[in-house]
């Protein structure tokens, strides 16, 4: 049961404790999953980009392979098996015409020659322009075309046959890179001559690779393609070709060729930022948006258990009104009963003690009038349908008529009222007379239950720039600074000095801030633990439009005197 008290006083503290201890786990966990993320991001997008570079290689692979395979298929009859010349060089010609690609610098076959019993190779040029072949001996291309052709040619000067004859690329020359394939005779599986296809370097890097690049960066990188720039480097690390304009390291992934130009690098980078930059801004953004969202969480639970907090506490406020009622109710109705009685049965007899018996039935009868009209006024408001009849009135007249209902309570009580006043009349207000009275009777009800042993209350009536003020200060026990807001909430009562030995429903003062408010007015306080409580009330005078509101820097709680 004390645990259970504990749980629901400090509810709650429990509530956020209970919500935030794992959040804080899982807030711990995240960090961690995200300092891994952010050591591997870079690695894994890394591999990503090599990935990409690989495929753009294997394009321009298949792509000069596919061109090869088509343009140097050159016909085995076009070589004579048995002399070693070429016989048929129209079939050549009508093939490298048919079959000729942007590629190819230039276009060649090898064959071999016999003079004076040895063997020789010799390199036939297409010549486009005249659509014949020619042994162009002195140009650049020659030599690296020779000695691409010498290792199949071996084979024809040796009548051996090769063991898988096939493209091969020999770049011994960067100027001229070349690319061969034997011509096997069918019936023999013999060599019978070579042809050839001199690679063009500029075609390469403006039309082969970018197009290769084109048809695969925004598969590869959909939301960042614009931000990716490839590059390739010559074999002396000098840049030949960039997707797009950059500034910085030319790339930060590299991979090579597989097939031609082996000797140059192809890399890859993003425009602004390196991948570990890239991962720190996705750490940070990461971390950020879980701190925010730990945040919002955590709010929308604290608000959500302070709600359920509130409502608790106004449960339990509920319920201790309905019991301060019930006994309220059921004191004075007592009491009038008994002394009723006691007149009815004649027990009574002397005429002082009938006037005595009597105001004390008209006392509880008060008591009880202003407890139901309390009740009364707080469930129409409650429910919207309180409404007030304003007229013009004298402030004063209506205190006075006030104090006399109140005087025999008063009296009774020991209590000591002092009226104080301007010596000039007050300027009359508009205002609902019995709502007022009500306010003030509820204001004097609050000072005389938290007066303590004091017995002096002081009723001061002034005007105070646009206002009429009324103002009842009790010398009591006064209300500490961390109360005096809510004293003005419905069920709510002080948890400290008299409180329990006190009566009262919880509504008065509510009751009074409602009235205030619906005048347009002003309801202060100023207080001190100990040394009583000053309620004051902020009445517009008649000159004052009753529709100005009052002015902003008035305040609904005063500064406490001394404080």
């Amino acid at each position: 049961m004390k645990l259970r008290g504990i749980l629901k006083r400090h509810f709650l503290r429990v509530g956020l404790i209970a919500v935030i201890v794992p959040l804080l786990i899982i807030l711990a966990m995240q960090y961690r999953s995200l300092v891994e993320l952010e050591r591997t991001m870079p690695v894994a997008r890394r591999e990503y980009m090599r990935k990409y570079l690989v495929m753009v290689a294997r394009d321009t692979y298949e792509f000069y392979r596919a061109a090869a395979d088509q343009t140097l298929n050159v016909p085995p009859r076009a070589f004579d098996q048995y002399k070693p010349r070429i016989v048929q060089s129209d079939i050549i010609v009508d093939h490298f015409k048919q079959s000729r690609t942007d590629a190819a610098k230039r276009l060649f076959v090898a064959a071999t020659t016999e003079a004076e019993d040895r063997y020789y190779a010799i390199i036939y040029f297409y010549d486009p322009q005249s659509n014949s072949l020619e042994n162009d001996v002195d140009s650049p291309e020659w030599s690296a075309a020779h000695a691409a052709c010498a290792p199949w040619l071996a084979h024809r000067m040796t009548n051996t046959a090769p063991e898988s004859p096939s493209l091969t690329v020999h770049e011994f020359d960067p100027n001229n890179r070349v690319i061969v394939k034997p011509i096997i005779d069918e019936g023999s599986k013999q060599v019978v001559g070579v042809a050839g296809m001199v690679i063009d370097e500029a075609y390469f890097k403006n039309t082969v690779l970018p197009s290769a690049i084109e048809q695969s960066v925004q598969k590869f990188f959909p939301d960042e393609y614009r931000d990716v720039i490839v590059t390739a480097l010559d074999g002396g690390e000098r840049l030949v070709m960039a997707s797009q304009p950059f500034e910085g390291q030319p790339y930060e992934v590299g991979g090579a060729f597989p097939f031609l130009f082996k000797d140059w690098r192809l890399g890859i980078r993003m425009r602004r930022m390196t991948e570990d930059q890239w991962a720190r801004r996705a750490f940070t953004f990461n971390l950020s948006l879980t701190l925010l969202m730990t945040l919002l969480l955590v709010g929308g639970i604290a608000m959500a258990l302070r709600a359920a907090s509130r409502e608790m506490k106004l449960s339990q406020m509920k319920s201790d009104f309905v019991s301060n009622v019930s006994h309220e109710l059921r004191t004075p109705l007592a009491s009038i009963r008994v002394f009723a009685e006691f007149l009815r049965l004649g027990r009574v007899r002397e005429p002082e003690k009938i006037r005595e018996y009597g105001e004390y039935i008209e006392t509880e009868s008060r008591r009880l009038t202003q407890l139901i009209n309390n009740i009364l006024d707080f469930s129409r408001i409650e429910s919207g349908r309180k409404t007030y009849q304003l007229e013009r009135a004298d402030v004063k007249e209506v205190i006075l008529d006030a104090l006399k209902t109140f005087e025999v309570q008063l009296t009774q009580q020991g209590f000591n009222i002092i009226l104080e006043g301007p010596a000039r009349p007050l300027p009359p207000a508009i205002i609902d007379t019995d709502a007022i009275s009500r306010a003030f009777l509820n204001l004097l009800d609050n000072a005389v239950k938290y007066s303590g042993d004091s017995r002096e209350i002081t009723v001061r009536l002034a005007k105070r720039d646009e206002y009429i003020t009324i103002a009842v200060t009790d010398h009591g026990i006064g209300i500490s600074r961390e109360e005096r807001d809510k004293i003005f909430e419905k069920f709510y009562r002080v948890s400290t000095g008299l409180v329990h030995d006190v009566k009262g429903s919880g509504l008065g003062l509510s009751i009074v801030k409602h009235i205030v408010d619906a005048h347009r007015g002003l309801l202060t306080l100023n207080s001190k633990p100990g040394a009583g409580s000053t309620f004051t009330i902020y009445l517009l005078a008649e000159h004052i439009p009753a529709t100005e509101a009052p002015p902003s820097e008035k305040k609904t709680t005063e500064v406490p005197v001394g404080v």
